[in-house]
């Protein structure tokens, strides 16, 4: 059942397959974190919501969704339109994306981490927006300052090499990339999966920051054999400490005092009066 009292949040986090064998944060043992209500549904203009989570860090309230909101039987663009509604009626300020991804890059390995400045996409899911009325300028996509609190709670928990900067490319999936698929986006990115847009234009939309910390959990096609025994024990292995990094995240990062310009970033469109006029009609 759906329930549309939509609890208010200035910090979300969208949840891929690096949490998603953790159950997060449930499994999280820190006594600031605390979940106040799970199994929340509700309506919305694309159709009922997917199960989310409402917890929190300190004082801080965050509303969390697992894999993005993907399930049988709705798009992926709906899935997407879903939950970044649910975020602006919550008044959610702060997105964190999170999620496994394969390389492209040639100098990366398995078990690295990313903190992507930028994303190409090669994906048709482009038309993705909630209503229309901004103008979305994609300079710094990636909010810089939630990049770079990313970045620090990533070097604090993990030993291992954090690339602080890099491309995203996104394709439709929800198969992997083809060898020669892999090869045309040598060169042009570092690191490949399915899930950046249309977060990313969505989180504009809304005025919100949206940044993404990716572990990589396989080789791109082409690059180098990998065995889906890797995948399985990094989904099992490593979803704690990507929970921990993204909570350490959210305790440093003020939703309020933001010195970025994602807000500013979005524009009324000069379209507006056609938009109203086809909603008139509508």
């Amino acid at each position: 059942m759906a329930d549309n009292m939509i609890p208010k949040a200035d910090y979300a986090v969208v949840g891929g397959s690096g949490t998603l064998s953790s159950n997060f944060p449930a499994n999280v043992k820190d006594e600031d974190v605390k979940i106040v209500a799970e199994n929340l549904y509700f309506d919305t203009p694309y159709g009922k919501s997917p199960a989310f989570r409402h917890f929190t860090v300190g004082d801080k309230h965050v509303l969390t969704v697992r894999m993005h909101g993907w399930r049988s039987g709705v798009t992926r663009a709906d899935a997407s339109r879903q939950v970044f509604w649910v975020f602006r009626e919550a008044g959610v300020k702060r997105i964190i994306s999170e999620g496994g991804v394969g390389t492209v890059n040639k100098l990366l390995d398995i078990r690295d981490f990313m903190v992507p400045d930028d994303y190409l996409d090669m994906s048709m899911r482009k038309d993705v927006m909630l209503d229309g009325r901004y103008l979305l300028v994609m300079r710094d996509a990636l909010c810089p300052e939630l990049r770079e609190a990313l970045i620090k709670a990533t070097k604090k928990r993990f030993d291992g090499r954090i690339f602080t900067r890099g491309t995203y490319a996104v394709t439709d999936g929800r198969h992997f990339e083809s060898p020669a698929e892999v090869a045309m986006l040598n060169g042009h990115a570092d690191i490949v999966g399915q899930s950046m847009c249309p977060e990313v234009y969505l989180a504009r939309e809304i005025g919100a920051c949206y940044a993404g910390l990716y572990f990589t959990v396989n080789y791109g096609e082409g690059i180098k054999k990998w065995s889906h025994q890797d995948m399985t024990d990094i989904f099992y292995d490593d979803a704690p400490m990507i929970g921990e990094i993204i909570l350490e995240t959210i305790r440093n990062v003020d939703a309020e005092d933001r010195k970025c310009e994602c807000l500013e970033l979005r524009k009324e469109t000069l379209l507006k009066d056609v938009y109203n006029q086809e909603s008139a009609k509508g």
